[in-house]
């Protein structure tokens, strides 16, 4: 606009004056108006060209700074096996800022081949809570099985360490998960299995979901295949077929073969796909936990395992507020740990202390066994009868715990492994879960003590604590063991025994059960508690006699409420003279056999006293 304005102001000078006298002077006006035209010219278009230069330069990405960032946040690696990537030290060789070098050279030390170092990498990894999303990345996707395995059994971890499980294969055209489940059960060796693993095979096989759902009342007449299961599955109906499959399948993962087998069949993303399905479904989530438990006692399935993306799966599950869900997980956990684990948890052995990585060393083990249809976490909760083990866990568990074994007594004694064992029984055969199966104690503790003495149970000092027909169990798995050489450190390290109302000389619910045999079908388990029962008989006089040559000590705690069976039936099902063991102190406690295990409070008489006899048997293994 200023060169428009002075052109027009040229014009109007040369319009308005007069006629020059000499022409030169017109033709000098002009060369004038030109040069400086012309200069103008030249000078706005040198600046207009240097804005649009600089302009264009700062909106320029620099796009080696962008691949470096994105090199920093992600590590892309071939897709080899674990088995391989564990044995290279390789790491990207990006040019690495000052603040990252912690991560890098913590992956580093994880792969050291000092066993201490990698300890000492995993722990310090566990505690940084300060890192960057994109850090917790890198660790995730280039540190090797062990350190992840480390990482999900380590209490603090963040779980950004863990990259979520893989994309799942979609179902065949016109299948269900359903028909998957049986199509991978049929794969499996359907020869020389033992009767139980047969039954829960056939059984599965052979049904349908649809006669299934037609057949749900049907399931209750006497007879029917499913009356074990009609009650346990009223709830979630949709869930029957998968609960048949999968106790075949807990069954058959305890032959390895076999889990090679479920591998191999694409068993480990069919029975996530399973899991994710029923989150809101506790009995389903349970067996596929065992089938995965078992599993991880194969060391060659680990990698597999671990590719699969289970181990993200079970770093947030063992976090759990559900004792069930936190312990079956810290199982699985456990077997895949063979860092820091030397010991394998087979199904049925559950370790409620310590369940992660600790720093704490273990002096001793205390055991816990269960008796007539008690189980491994139920039996040992506060007694409380409005709530159940579905229910989470109060934040203050001095107030209400689900399972004071995990709670009350690892906080008083942290020296302490706390193992507590599972198994099936049954009052009646009408509810037996395998009709084929018929075990008696005698076959059951030597099932028992295998599976004890293969979780390192017999290596430290410890002490027995079993409920009602679990006291009969531990006295024939000790006799037991003292037959057999390889089991002499059981013996040796047996400081003592506590029985909760353990009926050394028979059980009233015994007579009660052969009174009306005819109609109850009394399972093999409650026959032998009968007071006529001459295995009963030589089991206490083997037993006492045994404990008094090996001075044990001994605590018995007996009940003297009744118990109700049901709503119509009342019975002591444990008299006072039958918990005397005849060495030892009796104590009577005001509760009935179902609550005699169960304290009200923490300060309650029951478990102090319980405590006590546990630091006073252990106190010179304790302090050294």
């Amino acid at each position: 606009m200023s060169l428009a304005a002075y052109c027009v102001i040229c014009c109007r000078r040369m319009g308005t004056s007069a006629p020059p006298l000499k022409s030169h002077t017109y033709w000098r006006e002009i060369r004038n108006l030109i040069k400086f035209t012309g200069s103008l010219i030249l000078g706005g278009s040198l600046f207009i060209t240097y804005e649009v230069l600089a302009l264009k330069k700062s909106l320029t990405l620099d796009t080696q700074v962008v691949e470096r960032e994105k090199m920093k946040s992600y590590i892309y690696v071939h897709t080899v096996s674990l088995d391989k990537r564990e044995s290279h030290d390789t790491f990207s060789t990006v040019d690495v800022e000052d603040h990252e070098c912690p991560v890098w050279l913590l992956l580093r030390k994880s792969r050291s081949d000092d066993r201490a170092a990698r300890l000492q990498a995993v722990q310090e990894m566990s505690e940084a809570h300060h890192w960057h999303d994109y850090q917790y990345r890198i660790i995730a996707q280039a540190c090797d099985l062990r350190t992840l395995t480390g990482l999900a059994r380590s209490q603090e971890s963040d779980l950004r360490f863990f990259l979520h499980p893989p994309p799942l294969p979609s179902l065949k055209e016109d299948s269900s998960i359903e028909e998957e489940l049986r199509q991978l059960l049929a794969s499996l060796p359907q020869t020389e299995l033992d009767a139980c693993i047969q039954y829960f095979t056939s059984l599965a096989l052979s049904e349908s979901s649809q006669s299934l759902a037609a057949q749900k009342g049907g399931l209750w007449c006497f007879g029917g295949n499913g009356l074990p299961y009609a009650e346990s599955f009223g709830e979630v109906p949709s869930a029957t077929v998968e609960m048949f499959c999968l106790e075949a399948l807990v069954k058959h993962s305890e032959i390895p073969t076999h889990c090679d087998k479920i591998e191999a069949n694409g068993g480990l993303q069919l029975l996530q796909r399973l899991y994710q399905l029923h989150k809101d479904c506790p009995n389903v989530q349970r067996n596929i936990m065992r089938i995965l438990g078992n599993m991880a006692l194969n060391e060659h399935l680990h990698s597999t395992i671990v590719r699969s993306g289970w181990v993200s799966i079970l770093a947030e599950a063992i976090k759990s507020e559900h004792i069930m869900e936190a312990s079956h997980a810290a199982r699985t956990l456990a077997n895949l740990d063979r860092e820091t684990v030397q010991e394998k948890y087979q199904d049925g052995v559950y370790v409620l202390h310590p369940q992660y990585r600790s720093s704490q060393p273990i002096k001793a083990d205390v055991l816990f066994i269960h008796g007539l249809m008690g189980a491994a976490f139920k039996t040992w909760r506060q007694q409380d009868s409005e709530r159940d083990l579905t229910e989470p866990v109060s934040e203050d568990e001095t107030k209400y715990t689900t399972c004071w074994p995990k709670s009350w007594l690892a906080r008083d004694c942290p020296a302490l492994r706390i193992i507590s064992v599972e198994y099936d029984t049954s009052l009646s055969d009408w509810r037996t879960r395998c009709p084929m199966e018929r075990k008696s104690i005698a076959f059951r503790s030597n099932e028992l003590l295998r599976k004890l003495r293969a979780a390192g149970v017999g290596d430290r000092p410890m002490i027995w604590v079993s409920h009602s027909m679990g006291g009969l169990l531990v006295k024939k798995m000790l006799l037991e063991a003292s037959k057999k050489p390889e089991m002499k450190t059981v013996i040796n390290n047996t400081r003592g025994v506590i029985f909760y109302s353990v009926p050394h000389h028979g059980s009233h619910l015994a007579e009660y059960s052969v009174n009306i045999r005819y109609l109850l079908f009394p399972s093999l388990e409650v026959k032998e508690l009968s007071k006529d029962c001459p295995a009963l008989k030589t089991l206490q006089d083997d037993f006492l006699e045994f404990a008094k040559d090996k001075h044990f000590q001994v605590l018995s705690f007996v009940e003297t409420l009744p118990t109700y069976i049901g709503s119509m039936i009342k019975l002591h099902v444990v008299p006072l003279e039958s918990a005397d063991l005849g060495i030892g102190d009796l104590i009577p406690v005001d509760v009935n056999h179902l609550n005699i295990c169960k304290p009200k409070t923490k300060d309650a008489f029951l478990y102090q006293r319980t405590l006590q006899f546990i630091r006073d048997a252990l106190a010179e293994d304790l302090e050294n």
